[in-house]
């Protein structure tokens, strides 16, 4: 696909997706957001770097819900650029503490199961199960095109699952292998919370959700917070990989299949490159 062909499509760089941050870089031609800031300021200014951007162009910031590997940066860039933060009323009252003090005027709410335009980038939201405030997820519209950002949820209820049905892309949790988890250095009480409806999506769970959600308008897939200590790349991809040639859904053929890293960000990329 030449450059001409992908100027007017959606495109995205996931800067971090695992238990140690979280942020996902979005860009339209004339919108530039970021899901989350779960790294700290620093670090999000380089991985935005590597892919030859700059949080000076950013629009603001869409964040998910108040856990740290998801809010980490998001005061201080706030701060540093000016950035409106947008979040539901529940993340917003369980991370205020958290994140310093943000200027009234950056604060935005954004209720589940709503809808922002931003002009060419309209952004829908929508609640997610998980131990947390008030959790939502993300996605990304634009001239008939579609990103979906779902990680940190216990399972997907047949709602979200008709809300994200036949995206362009997906970023999708692959958490956890249990076997990993269980025989795992966590404790029971962790291993419980991880393994619970508001926990985390493992690796089966991820790739049942997306044999329900994949449909013909999908050209990538990525796997994504999967866990530094119950987990690791290649199970994660050759578990979803299996189950999805199973169902007869061409891995590779009809659709890329990539793997999201903790340390290092994604190639910026159209959504149907």
């Amino acid at each position: 696909m030449t450059d001409l062909e992908t100027q007017d499509q959606i495109k995205y760089s996931i800067l971090a997706s695992g238990s140690t941050g979280n942020a996902t870089y979005i860009e339209t031609p004339h919108r530039r957001i970021l899901v989350d800031a779960g790294l700290s300021g620093k670090k999000i200014e380089e991985r935005m770097a590597q892919i030859n951007r700059s949080l000076a162009d950013v629009d603001g910031i869409f964040v998910t819900h108040e856990h740290s590997d998801h809010i980490q940066g998001v005061g201080v860039l706030a701060r540093r650029y000016n950035l409106p933060i947008y979040a539901n009323a529940g993340t917003w009252a369980a991370m205020r503490d958290k994140i310093g003090k943000i200027n009234p005027e950056q604060q935005f709410e954004l209720p589940p199961a709503s809808v922002l335009d931003l002009g060419d980038l309209q952004v829908e939201s929508f609640a997610v199960s998980h131990d947390a405030a008030q959790p939502q997820f993300y996605q990304l519209h634009h001239d008939q095109q579609a990103l979906c950002i779902i990680t940190d949820t216990g399972y997907v209820s047949e709602q979200v699952a008709g809300t994200i049905r036949n995206a362009d892309a997906y970023l999708m949790e692959c958490n956890h292998d249990p076997e990993m988890l269980r025989n795992g250095p966590y404790t029971w009480s962790l291993k419980q919370r991880i393994l619970g409806d508001e926990g985390h999506l493992s690796n089966e769970e991820g790739a049942e959700a997306l044999m329900d959600v994949i449909g013909p308008q999908t050209k990538q897939v990525v796997l994504g917070h999967r866990s530094q200590h119950n987990n690791y790349r290649e199970l994660a991809h050759l578990t979803v990989q299996g189950i999805l040639q199973a169902q007869g859904l061409g891995v590779d053929h009809d659709f890329q299949l990539w793997d999201a890293e903790p340390d290092q960000p994604l190639p910026l990329r159209s959504v149907n490159s």
